[in-house]
């Protein structure tokens, strides 16, 4: 059967089981917007391509499966680089389709013209640009394979216009070794002889922590972990990443480690003997100081890529292997260390001495950003997905928001991409239409995506965002005023300007405002009955709230700083 190299891209996609694609049409990519009316895969037309992107990355991180966007040539594809940067940070199963110049004007400068490959060479598992019609299958199939295997993450398929417009004989790669991918070997045997090390450190151990990172859940090792620690009563605690790997409300978990972790999270990290690594990098904003991070523990780090070994920490067993499989081969071999009762009793002791805390919220205003977030987790539905930006709002979020199970944390780690909020909870509530998605945001996050809002209310996607609103970009005054000696320098945004609520009714949504505790609760309940349009909610918050625990960058975890009501003694 023939079939032009546009049909047999969809028809591609089609085979993979893709059921929706994020994008927007240019003249690079339009051949493949044809054959896309007659095919099941849902589109969904964003207003920015960097929209596109995290919507698609929402996507994949609410369902697991990969995300799947499709934007023309030239600036079409650079505004994409962003979202597909960030999930190379996060490890995000992305598939990117960027249509491109007619290989005959490619290196001529032609219009719209852009060597997207070479742009993302550096963020992206493998890019294709792709040849002959005849190759597309080869590189979708490929693409989707590289995605989701080993570490996920993005992978992009450049297509120019004549071979999308090209006939080809189609054929569908039946196996792997079809795929033509030399040297990709994603899976590899367990090492026995260093689990055999692992376990004997492990039963030595009085004082280990499960490190818990985003690994865990790409591999979807939830429930191994839970088993794991529950057998041997190991404190967890859950990086940004791994919010959702292990219930919030698990007697285990100690919470999230790092720069605004808790204090019990980041301490018992320090004073730990071994600290079991599943799947996560040691991140700077975990670490702090690195020579004074953990500077007593043995580490065992399970990782999938074994170029994270060694690279910030020295590992004394490195195990390559996904989480779910190092942790099954520790419980078969009855990994247990020793009585951990005086290490659960110093860690209950931080507990009780150093809980998240934070000001009375005054009945008139202005809101406690913490409360707010409190206030809509409790009127939240069993399974509610969270998403957020990045900055003050989204450290709150992870704090104060209770993560039960996976899938439903929903944020830019590594990257720290502010927009990423509102069309990631798009992209969340098209994979997931079952559950309500929230999204957390901040009034500066708010402001550079959120024309997307467009988007879910024209495609029907109903989701509820709340602005926390503090005029200010907030972790950069907060950065300001805590060592920079109060020297606000462009960070002041207005709180009025632009007016959220009248924002949100030009496009389309329900826009409500809330100054009192009163109306807090008055506009969440109101939100909560609305679910055939997107809510926007503007919460006005305090400018000098602050997020702690905090840890100074390049500090020693050793020195972080708690709230203000718990300061005393040595703090």
């Amino acid at each position: 059967m023939q079939l032009t190299g546009a049909q047999a891209l969809i028809r591609s996609l089609e085979q993979e089981g893709v059921d929706t694609i994020f994008g927007l049409p240019g003249g690079a990519i339009l051949p493949v917007y044809d054959p896309l009316l007659d095919s099941s895969i849902r589109h969904i037309l964003v207003r920015h391509e960097q929209g596109a992107g995290h919507m698609a990355e929402g996507y994949a991180l609410a369902t697991g499966r990969p995300g799947v966007a499709m934007v023309t040539s030239g600036p079409g594809a650079t505004n994409i680089v962003t979202p597909i940067g960030n999930a190379h940070m996060d490890s995000t199963p992305l598939v990117v389709i960027t249509g491109q110049v007619a290989t005959a004007s490619i290196g001529t400068d032609a219009f719209q013209e852009c060597d997207i490959t070479g742009i993302t060479m550096g963020i992206t598992k493998h890019n294709f640009l792709v040849q002959s019609a005849q190759e597309i299958p080869r590189a979708v199939a490929a693409a989707f394979h590289l995605a989701t295997t080993g570490r996920p993450g993005p992978v992009l398929i450049d297509v120019p216009k004549d071979v999308t417009q090209s006939m080809m004989d189609w054929w569908y790669p039946a196996s792997v070794e079809e795929y033509d991918l030399p040297g990709y070997r994603p899976e590899v045997p367990l090492d026995e002889d260093a689990i055999a090390r692992a376990v004997a450190l492990i039963n030595e151990s009085e004082r280990p922590v499960l490190y818990v990172g985003g690994g865990t859940l790409k591999s979807r090792a939830a429930q191994e972990l839970r088993a794991f620690a529950e057998r041997t009563g190991i404190p967890v605690v859950t990086t940004l990443m791994a919010r959702g790997a292990f219930p919030d409300s698990h007697d285990l978990h100690l919470g999230m480690p790092g720069m605004h972790g808790m204090y019990t999270a980041v301490t018992a990290i320090q004073k730990s003997d071994l600290l079991i690594s599943l799947g996560a990098r040691f991140d700077d904003r975990v670490t702090g100081k690195i020579p004074a991070f953990a500077a007593g523990a043995k580490v065992i780090h399970v990782d999938i890529d074994r170029a994270e070994f060694n690279k910030v920490r020295h590992a004394d067993v490195a195990i390559q292997s996904n989480v779910g499989a190092a942790l099954t081969a520790f419980d078969d071999a009855r990994a247990t260390p020793r009585n951990l009762d005086v290490w659960w009793k110093t860690i209950n002791e931080w507990r009780d001495q150093y809980p998240l805390v934070y000001d009375e919220p005054s009945a008139e205003g202005p809101l406690r950003p913490q409360h707010v977030i409190e206030a809509i987790a409790a009127k939240a539905a069993p399974g509610t997905i969270v998403a957020a930006g990045v900055g003050q709002h989204q450290m709150w979020a992870s704090q104060h928001w209770k993560f039960e199970e996976p899938g439903t944390w929903i944020n830019s780690g590594g990257a720290g991409t502010m927009g990423f909020g509102v069309p990631a909870a798009i992209g969340a509530k098209v994979g997931r239409p079952d559950r309500t998605v929230w999204c957390i945001d901040g009034d500066g996050c708010f402001q550079m995506t959120a024309q997307e809002l467009t988007t879910a209310r024209s495609e029907g996607i109903p989701i509820k965002v709340a602005i926390l609103n503090n005029a200010y970009l907030g972790m950069v005054r907060q950065w300001q005023e805590m060592f920079y000696d109060e020297r606000y320098s462009e960070v002041y945004l207005s709180a009025d300007l632009p007016d959220y609520v009248k924002w949100a009714e030009a496009m389309g949504c329900v826009g409500l405002r809330a100054r009192t505790l009163k109306e807090m609760h008055e506009v969440i309940d109101e939100a909560n009955s609305i679910n055939d349009v997107p809510v926007v909610i503007d919460f006005r918050t305090d400018a000098e709230e602050k997020v702690f625990p905090m840890v100074a960058a390049g500090a020693s975890n050793d020195d972080i700083i708690v709230h203000p009501l718990q300061r005393g003694g040595n703090q």
